[in-house]
């Protein structure tokens, strides 16, 4: 398969946002005219590219919406949101200026929230109520009868939001008469952003509160709960329904056994070692050292950080090790599906392992690069992607 990029990170977001022209949440024309005017790993003309497109898909929306041509103000708005800003904000970390993330991720959401208000019936703004505050969150509902359905709650990872888990399931799951609810856990989208929210590992300290939630609505059916959790969310999905059994299945795309791999896995080996021996500020002074020279390393201990609540490396590292499912995924009950992508890049080989440790009822489900399934969360198969995993739930659900 031919290549847009050299550089590995700029060819998967672009790969994704070609993927999300299957639900409308791109054009193809748009994003390959964006991505002829970037020059390969370059973070600031990546942004401007990006922005550019976004704006002007949001005129059109608001320009469509003015003259009441909701539909199409609907699908601009998806467009400009789920794509085209979080595109641009992506690299932002590498760049001169990092603090035009919040004011790109404001625009993201106020142009989903556009876009929902459009859906029939409306896709409904929920606060979900977690310890002393609340979390924001979105509840896709297939009609407005108020029927009970079965209800899909859908767990976003490190870097994504409860807005792009309509890509991500919440399109799917409408389609095929289930109710969604997503949500921003700490750490994530505007409980990070808009709250100083940050990652914790107990992720069933989130969940519970989410199923209390959702019990609380008349169009959930309290026995068909089922969670999916892609990304990072491969860890938090297993270890919070190892706690919170009132959920009747899970899955994980892909499975995450421990997150901190994705992190240690690219260290050099003396700095390795300062992490290991607990060298806390010789570990520092070297990472810090990096990023000074390295636009990428920049880029990423930045972006990767922030949830965590810390500017220290050492810190984040560290914190990171505490995302591991051992001795937690034996005590989880229902039924769970693991999907597996060849060429997962961020926890390659992981899904097989959160599988073998499964003791529930489990299937462990392959996604091929024959298939052009390949790699972390299956940017370029959305339709595949969505028949395995709900075809299993139908059938797990009943």
């Amino acid at each position: 398969m031919g290549t847009f990029f050299k550089d590995d990170d700029f060819e998967y977001m672009m790969l994704g946002a070609l993927g999300a022209t299957y639900h409308k949440c791109a054009d193809v024309g748009e994003c390959l005219t964006t991505a002829a005017s970037i020059e390969d790993g370059d973070y600031e003309g990546w942004y401007r590219a990006w922005l550019a497109t976004a704006d002007r898909v949001r005129r059109f929306a608001e320009q469509s919406a003015a003259k009441g041509h909701q539909t199409s103000a609907r699908e601009a708005f998806l467009r400009a949101s789920l794509t085209y800003y979080k595109n641009a904000a992506f690299f932002l970390d590498g760049t001169s200026d990092p603090s035009r993330i919040l004011p790109t991720f404001k625009a993201h959401r106020e142009c989903f929230d556009e876009a929902a208000s459009r859906f029939d019936p409306p896709v409904e703004k929920v606060q979900i109520p977690y310890e002393d505050t609340t979390l924001p969150g979105y509840l896709f509902k297939v009609d407005g009868s108020g029927r009970s359905r079965p209800l899909l709650l859908l767990n976003n990872g490190s870097d994504s939001d409860a807005a792009d888990m309509y890509l991500m399931g919440a399109a799917a799951a409408l389609e095929r008469g289930y109710n969604a609810l997503a949500y921003d856990g700490p750490g994530q989208g505007a409980a990070l952003f808009l709250q100083d929210l940050y990652f914790r590992p107990d992720w069933e300290e989130v969940v519970t509160p989410v199923v209390d939630f959702a019990l609380g609505r008349p169009e959930v059916d309290p026995k068909r709960i089922a969670i999916m959790g892609v990304s990072q969310a491969g860890y938090w999905v297993p270890r919070a329904v190892a706690f919170e059994h009132r959920i009747a299945a899970a899955i994980a795309d892909p499975g995450v056994f421990d997150v901190s791999t994705s992190w240690t896995d690219h260290l050099p080996q003396d700095i390795q070692e300062l992490l290991e021996k607990g060298e806390k500020e010789e570990f520092d002074k070297n990472m810090k050292e990096g990023m000074r020279s390295s636009e990428s390393l920049r880029y990423t201990l930045r972006f990767r950080m922030r949830p965590y609540g810390t500017d220290s490396p050492y810190e984040a590292f560290k914190m990171a090790e505490q995302y591991t499912l051992e001795g937690v995924a034996e005590k989880i009950r229902c039924p769970m599906l693991v999907a597996d992508p060849e060429n997962e890049q961020f926890w390659p080989g992981q899904s097989h392992r959160v599988y073998e440790a499964l003791t529930s009822p489990k299937e462990l489900v392959p996604f091929a690069a024959a298939e052009g399934a390949d790699s972390h969360c299956e940017p370029k198969a959305h339709s595949l992607r969505e028949q395995r995993i709900f075809d299993w739930l139908d059938e797990t659900l009943g």
